[in-house]
């Protein structure tokens, strides 16, 4: 006998369904999931389907757990953001992600024809924090940062060309990663960088590069030899790893001990402060809140709100350091 799929034959059945839900079992589960991400998210990054992969391996302990008791009603969503805050104690960040995932799952089954409706529609995340977990530099530490830096070799240039990237052009260790030679590119109105961003699977999206950002970089491509178009715009200089593509985990760490010698690393302070610092600098630098936005590349107006918030804190150094 096949497996019952749940999937309606009438209107009255798909009602039925709506307030009693659909029985799944945990190896129909798997395979749902496993369809999801290779078909529902076939045209998402890697890593955006590795973050719902990882998300939804929790709610696969949750419904093995439940033996059977989720039945895909609004009420199991609920229980299960329950149990995400209160049993596992998530951060409130990590149970809106959870629940994204979940939420985009359920969104499958409805369209799959298993869900009339999508239960997960009406449980919402918790609020994300007004401020960012991850604290800014000043201007004294950016001060100190960039007169630390050195030029003496060429894994000290790149690492300043990093640093300026990320500070003075608001690009993150991922975007910085995969950023190629033949991404740079001069227009009419100065220099842009094509970057894939986090969840992108192309380089949509342009970041311009202001001329301080651009002598950085120059100074750092000059010392390489026989650059192609298609090179990393960051590589190794190791000895056993020259030429090959950074790393964000290499990228966090050169960042990190940058930070160290300069004596601006404190808790809240990390890599990608930098990154949030650039918002912040060009806030302080006259530019509007849409101008930021669009350089942040943020997908709403409030998300660089909390920049606007956190403006301030640039020269404030009594709040950055609280």
């Amino acid at each position: 006998m096949a497996e019952p799929t749940g999937i309606p034959d009438s209107k009255a059945d798909s009602d039925a369904l709506s307030l009693q839900g659909i029985d799944v079992g945990v190896q129909q589960l798997e395979r749902l999931i496993g369809d999801f991400l290779t078909i529902y998210l076939k045209e998402k990054s890697r890593e955006t389907v590795g973050t719902y992969r990882r998300s939804l391996n929790e709610f696969e302990r949750w419904f093995v757990k439940g033996k059977g008791a989720c039945r895909f009603r609004s009420e199991d969503i609920e229980a299960y953001k329950t149990y995400l805050m209160e049993e596992r104690g998530l951060h409130q960040v990590s149970v809106s992600t959870y629940l994204t995932a979940v939420r985009r799952l359920c969104q499958y089954l409805v369209d799959i024809g298993m869900l009339e409706e999508n239960p997960a529609r009406s449980i919402k995340g918790n609020r994300r924090p007004a401020t960012h977990s991850r604290k800014f530099l000043t201007e004294s530490d950016i001060d100190q940062l960039l007169d630390a830096l050195s030029v003496v070799n060429d894994i000290e240039k790149r690492d300043r060309a990093i640093v300026y990237t990320m500070l003075f052009a608001g690009l993150s260790e991922i975007e910085i990663v995969r950023c190629n030679v033949q991404d740079l590119e001069q227009t009419l109105l100065g220099w842009y960088l094509r970057i894939q961003g986090k969840g992108h699977t192309v380089k949509d999206q342009q970041v311009p590069i202001d001329p301080q950002v651009m002598d950085a970089l120059r100074l750092y491509l000059d010392t390489r030899d026989r650059i192609r178009p298609e090179d990393p715009l960051f590589v190794s200089h190791g000895h056993r790893s020259d030429g090959q593509r950074l790393n964000t985990r290499s990228v966090r760490s050169r960042i990190n001990h940058h930070l160290e010698r300069a004596g601006v690393k404190r808790e809240g302070i990390s890599p990608h402060s930098l990154t949030h610092t650039a918002a912040l600098i060009w806030l302080n630098d006259g530019l509007s809140i849409e101008e930021v936005q669009q350089r942040m590349r943020h997908g709403t107006l409030d998300t660089t709100m909390i920049y606007f918030r956190q403006q301030g804190k640039l020269t404030d150094v009594s709040d950055t350091q609280a």
